[in-house]
């Protein structure tokens, strides 16, 4: 999730200060690395980390999408970079944004925090093995669950749309039914709903809002409806398509069922993004502008909800717009943009003309190879090729017919020509 989508590096920072009274005005921003100065990821850091950025704010998050999204594009990560994310764990099974020095033991003063812990989660049940790791990471999430059945994103603040929906994603991942994850007999989908605006709202019909405002008032936000439309599905970061579905309309329900819910949500991002195919920033100062990291997640979620055909306006425009974007923002960028492709059934090494996959792994240790799943696509591809060649004008049967002229049998031809195509 984007997830997701967390927050700027200075929001997060905020957060850590001051306290969850601040989220509802960083809801907003789709990543951490997508808002923290950047420098071109060609050179990544020898240490197995991803990206050349401070890692202060968003060193788990991006680490934790880079990989996953290694594994969903076939790609065998290596083991420096996994072992620098298990490293970054707290005894307590918890996992802070950054510890620069991971040998020094987490103390009252470690922000910890349920999005690095979440999105760790996932990516390292993706790569395998880690038993301990994650049992004990899962046992602290577990721990800090709010009375209401949700996460905020500092342990014991109020709970927040994107924190559940990550959380949840945790669980679905690592085939926990959310709903027997339960405090005061509240389960995260409970909590979920409640940040479901009803259809009868003048503005924001059907989205997620972040949290309620001060007033106990829930505001649309695009950002928390990508991460509820996943959230309410069970759905974790690496969503496949979900069953083709006609385009959704707000329908109120005196409760809505998380199935009603996630339809009511995916209308109103359909509503959003009809008009450009790609959502605004909600940062001060930047609302004209194109939120990629966003449009990404809408991009999973509306494939999700009702089939890759809901997503493809928005789907088209990344694939137009956003290799710039992801280049200058690093690992976690490419995530995103690999994760809508996953859902969308793109191929992520031609993304609009972008090979994906090889230029998020030119940010980070280089991979220890490909999945066999992988090698296969690879191979397909230059069967193409070689069928493209065979079609050409002066392709093997122009071959063959010089050959003959030049008396050689016809049959250790068409051998040779088998043997080629065979894998």
């Amino acid at each position: 999730m984007n997830v997701r989508r967390r927050s700027s590096a200075a929001a997060l920072a905020a957060i850590a200060v001051i306290g969850a009274a601040a989220a509802p005005a960083v809801a907003a921003d789709p990543s951490p690395s997508a808002s923290a100065p950047s420098a071109p990821s060609s050179a990544p850091s020898s240490s197995g980390l991803f990206g050349t950025t401070d890692p202060q704010y968003d060193g788990v998050w991006r680490q934790s999408l880079a990989l996953l999204a290694q594994k969903t594009a076939g790609v065998i990560p290596s083991s420096k970079a996994v072992e620098w994310l298990t490293d970054q764990q707290c005894d307590n099974g918890a996992f802070a944004p950054f510890r620069a020095d991971p040998a020094k033991a987490c103390d009252a003063k470690t922000m910890v925090d349920t999005n690095s812990t979440a999105a760790a989660v996932q990516a390292l049940w993706a790569v395998g093995g880690h038993g301990e790791v994650l049992e004990d990471a899962l046992g602290w999430l577990k721990s800090v669950q709010n009375k209401d059945g949700g996460w905020g994103y500092s342990p014991g603040g109020p709970s927040d749309a994107n924190s559940t929906s990550v959380v949840i994603g945790a669980l679905t991942a690592t085939e926990t039914d959310p709903e027997q994850v339960v405090k005061d007999g509240k389960s995260p989908y409970d909590a979920l709903l409640t940040f479901a605006l009803p259809c009868a709202e003048d503005e924001g019909e059907g989205a997620f809002a972040f949290q309620p405002d001060k007033d106990g008032k829930l505001l649309a936000n695009a950002d928390a409806t990508a991460a509820g439309v996943l959230g309410v599905l069970g759905k974790d970061l690496v969503a496949e398509a979900g069953k083709k579905a006609d385009a959704a309309t707000c329908a109120d329900a005196k409760k809505p069922t998380r199935e009603q819910a996630a339809a009511n949500g995916a209308a109103y991002l359909t509503a959003a993004l009809a008009e450009d195919g790609h959502l605004k920033s909600a940062l001060g100062g930047s609302a004209d502008q194109p939120d990629y990291g966003n449009t990404a997640d809408a991009v999973v979620a509306l494939a999700a909800r009702g089939g890759a055909d809901r997503a493809a306006k928005p789907l088209a425009w990344l694939e137009k717009n956003a290799a710039k974007w992801a280049e200058e923002s690093g690992p976690a960028a490419y995530a995103q943009l690999i994760f809508a492709a996953h859902a969308t059934g793109t191929d992520p090494r031609d993304f609009g003309g972008t090979d994906l996959v090889e230029s998020l792994n030119a940010t980070g240790p280089a991979p220890r190879g490909v999945t066999a799943s992988d090698t296969a696509t690879a191979g397909d591809k230059a069967a193409d090729e070689d069928e493209k060649k065979d079609d050409s004008p002066f392709g093997v049967w122009w071959f063959v017919g010089v050959c003959l002229v030049f008396g050689i049998g016809i049959g250790f031809l068409l051998s040779n020509r088998n043997k080629r195509q065979q894998p």
